[in-house]
């Protein structure tokens, strides 16, 4: 039975939290926060190398999750323990289903038999864009099929009374959302962190891109001490501003860093064709126009840019779909349905819009304004090559935004060779 929240049942809430919570290794609540950073030395693991619950192994096994990457061999050695983990890793490289597989192995070895409230979380993700969000909660479910665990998901641009009505009809396992909504929930009464034992901060550089940090901040207040529950951060990079982050948020912890040229593979053929910006249009159809292009993600930096590439690609007969921050949700997962399922084979994102994207079959990325921030060309190539396939990602470079070439370069530690097109 679900129950709603009562403050008189705290004290006893907390006192069946520290119970369950006694299986777990301990954590050393007087030392001062420090980090363990561990090297990408490490030996290729399966996830059978790991005691996992069976239900777990059984959703790894029907999603062909075999052997691990480097992010998740080594992370869920210290994860599955209880430690805290700070990631640094680019898109691609796995960290989801790092952080789900501890969370779910753990939210089973450790189950509740007891009565809960309504809306009572047990591990919160957080992630900065609705796309993402949406798409940790999927790979979540594909996970936990097998288990008895419920995933709950909270982004705005779509109808609140229809999420609290998905939330009251089951127990909250795992909470994935973005912190507008998510604060909405808790100033409202309807979710309780209070009892929370995992919680992850995903792309955390973002966060603070977006200007989300005050209201994570807020969030992680109404979570247990950070002695008291098990933080998993992940961020493409290590900015004073996350470091910062780390501090305050983290016990003790394990830290990861997976290189970014480990996310630029030899699955993905980089090639940067100099142009003018009188000329891109013309190139970007020429390219369209080829039969191996037969999926294609094309990034711009601003929301104009994207609006005026779609409207233009539709006169053009193209089918086409749009991502950005000024389409309305609803619309938005309709898009990316569309592309996932091959109704339409170009899509026009923005970063922010494209962040969390994961859709097998991508062929092509089309850079067609270089991002300003190098990073971002990590996460914009790693849309394709994925899951073993191969790809291309095809970059303009002009008058304008030539300038940017060299620092992504030197992120990625490649050169990258500059041709003209034919």
């Amino acid at each position: 039975m679900i129950e709603q929240k009562a403050v008189s049942d705290v004290p006893d809430r907390e006192a069946q939290k520290l119970e369950r919570l006694s299986g777990r290794e301990s954590k050393n609540v007087n030392s001062k926060p420090k980090q363990s950073v561990v090297r990408n030395e490490h030996a290729k693991k399966h996830f059978s190398d790991f005691e996992l619950p069976p239900q777990l192994m059984k959703g790894l096994s029907s999603l062909g999750f075999v052997h691990c990457t480097p992010i998740q061999s080594e992370s869920l050695p210290y994860a599955l323990n209880g430690k805290d983990i700070v990631g640094k890793a680019q898109t691609g490289t796995g960290k989801t289903a790092a952080f789900l597989t501890s969370i779910i192995a753990d939210l089973v070895n450790h189950s509740i038999d007891e009565e809960r409230f309504i809306g009572e979380a047990r591990s919160l993700i957080l992630a900065p864009t609705r796309e993402l969000a949406m798409q940790i909660s999927s790979d979540a479910r594909d996970l936990a099929k097998y288990t008895d665990l419920a995933v709950h998901t909270l982004v705005g641009g779509i109808d609140y009374s229809k999420q609290l009505r998905l939330l009251e009809k089951k127990h909250c396992d795992i909470l994935v959302g973005t912190p507008g909504r998510l604060l909405d929930f808790a100033n409202n009464k309807d979710i309780h962190l209070d009892q929370l034992e995992i919680l992850v901060i995903d792309e955390a550089d973002r966060m603070l891109d977006m200007g989300f940090i005050p209201q994570v901040t807020r969030l992680v207040r109404l979570t247990p001490k950070r002695h008291d529950r098990q933080t998993m951060l992940f961020s493409a990079t290590f900015s004073p501003e996350v470091e910062r982050l780390i501090q305050r948020w983290t016990n003790s912890p394990i830290k990861v860093d997976i290189k970014a040229e480990q996310v630029a593979t030899d699955t993905v053929e980089q090639k940067v064709y100099i142009t003018t910006g009188e000329e891109k249009f013309g190139l970007l159809i020429d390219i369209l126009k080829d039969h191996s292009v037969d999926s294609v993600m094309i990034f711009a930096n601003r929301r104009d840019i994207c609006r005026n590439l779609y409207d233009k690609l539709r006169e053009k007969g193209f089918k086409v779909g749009m991502l950005s921050g000024d389409v309305p949700q609803l619309r938005r997962i309709k898009t990316l349905e569309n592309f996932k399922n091959r109704v339409t084979k170009i899509l026009v994102a923005t970063d922010v819009a494209g962040r969390g994207i994961h859709v097998d079959g991508v062929s092509h990325v089309i850079n067609y304004t270089l991002p300003e921030e190098p990073e971002d060309y990590v996460h914009r190539i790693g849309r394709t090559g994925r899951a073993g396939q191969t790809g291309t990602s095809i970059s303009f470079a002009c008058e304008d935004d030539g300038f940017l070439l060299e620092p992504i370069e030197k992120l990625i530690d490649t050169k990258l060779m500059c041709t003209m097109p034919d």
